[in-house]
């Protein structure tokens, strides 16, 4: 590690790892998830990784920063101090974008979980809705590449254009935070995956982007080439071709505004907010081409990685639809009936000894009576609809029932319960309340 913080959360904290070779990088990330539940368990507490344990407050996620270099440790996405350097990097920029807006469904289906679910979008985390942020000096300088002729002359013009791109990595203005795939200096940063995801997943799928784009990259400057133009030119030739193909991807504004929702309808833009439906991505047309030409997968393997991928989305859902059903049963609902039980007599006492009603008593003992028998029909509700969920056909209708039917009771009932938890006695609720398990020692 080379930096920890403490973050938004009580008890949240922000690890920064060292930056390494992804295939390690990975592996350390894993083993350190890992290391932290048993020193955990070691000293008796226990290390949340959920995407969102508590509502109202950031949830945690992982920010993959992903580069590529050559066999000698030259990093692509670095400007350089030469216009050869700025033409490599400007190469390798303007494909990386590409290969998100060609293939954002697989890179969202690549993150889809349903820890996730609760926390894209969730104002301190990327929306559903996958973009790319380049920041205001790169998009100007995109603008005026893709204005010029792809001739010699416009390659010397394009590349002065970037002579300033080695103060990259210095720029200090505030980043755009809230997207899902920012460039920041030297790299992209994937800030989507979750909290408790394996990194393996959406980095094997950004590394098939982006081998299967530089393959077509490479192609269609080839094809230029031979008909007679400069490389240098052709290849600026199929870049500006990119640059207008991927506007609709590249966004600079607030991700979290119902005005960019509606702007990225109009671009064509996919908004998945439920894992169940990216996950339906992994089948597309599109994207098994993707994994199958790449070697990744081969259709019959990535049928199956589908169907896990859906069956450990509603399993998730159903262990914890299941948890709420038995802490309602076995907890929320006695604890609150035995207080109303005990406002009663309260109020009976009261009646008998003043000859009038305590307003106070009577309106809580109505207000528990009425949200206790709305939890209890909503769980009657829930345990029904959890029986029919494996009988509503294939992996990704079951998925998808879990995500709609089932987690919108689950909200229900949660909603309720909060409610209730304010009114009934700290003494007299068996459960450690919503503000103690936020500030637990």
């Amino acid at each position: 590690m080379r930096t920890r913080h403490n973050e938004v959360a009580p008890g949240q904290y922000e690890l920064a790892p060292v930056f390494e070779e992804l295939n390690v990088a990975v592996d350390h990330n894993q083993l350190l998830m890992d290391v932290m539940e048993r020193v955990a368990h070691r000293h008796r507490l226990h290390v949340l990784l959920h995407e969102k344990p508590f509502a109202g407050i950031n949830g945690s996620g992982k920010h993959n920063n992903w580069s590529m270099a050559t066999d000698t440790g030259k990093n692509l996405l670095s400007p350089g101090d030469d216009p050869a350097q700025n033409l490599r990097f400007l190469t390798f920029f303007i494909n990386t974008i590409k290969a998100v807006a060609e293939y954002d469904d697989a890179l969202r289906a690549s993150i889809a979980t349903a820890g996730n679910d609760h926390r894209l979008g969730a104002n301190e985390a990327p929306p559903a809705i996958i973009s790319v942020y380049i920041g205001q000096t790169l998009t100007q300088i995109l603008s005026q590449i893709e204005k010029g002729n792809a001739t010699s002359s416009e390659v010397s013009r394009s590349l002065s254009l970037m002579a300033n791109l080695p103060n990259l990595e210095l720029d200090n203005t505030d980043r755009n935070r809230t997207s899902p795939f920012a460039f920041t200096g030297n790299k992209f940063e994937v800030r989507a995956v979750g909290s408790s995801q394996n990194c393996a997943g959406p980095m094997a799928t950004l590394n098939a982007m982006m081998a299967q784009q530089l393959t077509e990259f490479k192609q269609e400057v080839d094809k230029q080439t031979a008909k007679g133009k400069e490389r240098n030119e052709a290849i600026l030739s199929v870049l500006k071709k990119y640059i207008r193909e991927t506007k609709a991807i590249r966004f600079e504004g607030d991700n979290y505004s119902d005005e960019w929702r509606e702007e990225a309808a109009r671009r064509g833009l996919n908004n998945f907010t439920k894992g169940a439906e990216a996950l339906a991505m992994l089948t597309s047309p599109k994207t098994t081409k993707l994994f199958t030409k790449t070697g990744i997968f081969s259709k019959r393997e990535l049928q199956a990685f589908s169907e896990v991928q859906f069956e450990n989305y509603a399993l998730k859902i159903d262990i914890e639809a299941k948890s709420l059903v038995e802490l309602c049963l076995s907890y929320v609902l006695p604890a609150a009936s035995k207080y109303a039980g005990q406002l009663a007599e309260q109020a009976q006492s009261v009646q008998k000894a003043l000859g009038t009603s305590a307003k106070y008593t009577h309106a809580t003992l109505q207000s528990i009576v009425s949200l206790t028998d709305s939890i209890y029909k909503s769980v009657q509700e829930l345990q029904t609809a959890l029986s029919q969920a494996h009988h509503k056909g294939d992996p990704h209708a079951v998925a998808a029932y879990y995500a709609h039917d089932i987690k919108n009771l689950m909200e229900t009932i949660r909603e309720a319960a909060d409610d209730l938890e304010l009114l009934v006695d700290d003494n007299a609720w068996p459960l450690a309340k919503y503000r103690e398990m936020l500030f637990m020692k």
